[in-house]
């Protein structure tokens, strides 16, 4: 039995070791380009003054990434025949100013000539990432750096690698878990919806037909439903986009769970979170605590830019974001 169990144990910790960020640090670019972080700081505040979409569309965008292939910019990647990441149903919806924002902050860098070509896209998205939550009124933190960019994009990595708005809670944790996410992780994750908007068919079947017996949710706040119900009448214009949060939309705050706590979560997997008791207490702290839920969004999303990352000699850095080189 030793032997086997052995070389199973050992294979183990190598394919583990393949998705791990060992060598993610924070100063990676101190000698090769000392000022990226202020570079790209720069072009994000510019492109968020220009537009506050600017702030959701990068967080998701980065989120997005992530979850597909891991953090390694794939999700930027331009296909002639439409058949990248970018170009499935889940991604379509993903807003142009979130890869806006990163091809600004790669031309603002590419300006240095010492950093031409050095910094990768991947790491760009996730300082701009950061950027945006702080400029929308959420903590600074520090970004672990070295991620090299992935050369392949394709729609069929993206089926089934990303939360569905009707998924429950075991679906969300089944999902995150396998990214070496936690419950708390997803939860504090969630809350990045505090900034975020939705088109009113990721949940239109909350409020017109959601059961045989009731044809709203009866874990919405009626009054609530009916707002929406104004917003996005049955045959809605589809560009129309609806605040997440309805009562500080454009500040990242912990007002997202205050309103879990009134039924007001747009979507299924949102409500849930409240409604589930297994996360019902985490979602209790965020709200009464908002240095609470900055801690653990800080802790989740440094864990999240560490998934499936190339390093080292993996990947490459990409000339441009939206193409390999």
């Amino acid at each position: 039995m030793g032997a086997p169990t052995f070389v199973v144990l050992s294979l183990l910790l190598l394919l583990s070791s393949t998705t791990s960020s060992a060598q993610l640090t924070r100063g990676f670019y101190n000698k090769i380009c000392p000022n990226v972080e202020q570079y790209v700081r720069s072009a994000v505040t510019q492109k968020f003054q220009q537009t506050f979409v600017t702030a959701p569309a990068t967080l998701r965008l980065f989120f997005h990434d992530c979850f597909v292939r891991g953090c390694d910019a794939s999700v930027l990647l331009a296909s002639p025949n439409n058949k990248a990441e970018k170009d499935h149903p889940d991604d379509i919806s993903l807003a142009g100013d979130g890869f806006d924002t990163v091809v600004k902050a790669k031309a603002a860098v590419d300006r240095d000539p010492q950093c031409r070509n050095k910094v990768s896209c991947a790491d760009i998205l996730a300082l701009a990432t950061r950027d945006v939550v702080n400029l929308a009124g959420g903590p600074f933190y520090n970004v672990e750096l070295g991620r090299r960019d992935g050369r392949i994009s394709t729609i069929a990595s993206v089926q089934h690698s990303l939360p569905s708005p009707n998924f429950n809670l075991d679906q969300l944790n089944t999902m995150f878990s396998s990214h070496g996410l936690s419950q708390t992780d997803l939860v504090a994750l969630s809350g990045a919806h505090t900034i975020g908007f939705s088109h009113c068919n990721r949940f239109s079947n909350r409020i017109y037909n959601f059961s045989p017996r009731s044809r709203i949710d009866p874990t919405l706040n009626l009054q609530y439903a009916f707002q929406l119900r104004q917003m996005c009448p049955l045959r809605v214009d589809p560009r129309i986009a609806i605040n997440m949060d309805p009562v500080t939309p454009q500040k990242f705050d912990n007002q997202y769970f205050k309103n879990l706590q009134q039924g007001k979560g747009l979507f299924t997997s949102d409500q849930v979170l409240f409604t589930d008791g297994r996360s019902k207490a985490t979602v209790n702290l965020f709200a009464s605590n908002e240095k609470a839920f900055e801690s653990a969004f800080i802790n989740a999303i440094t864990k999240l830019g560490r998934v499936g990352v190339k390093t080292g000699n993996q990947g490459e850095i990409r000339i441009d974001c939206t193409r390999p080189n």
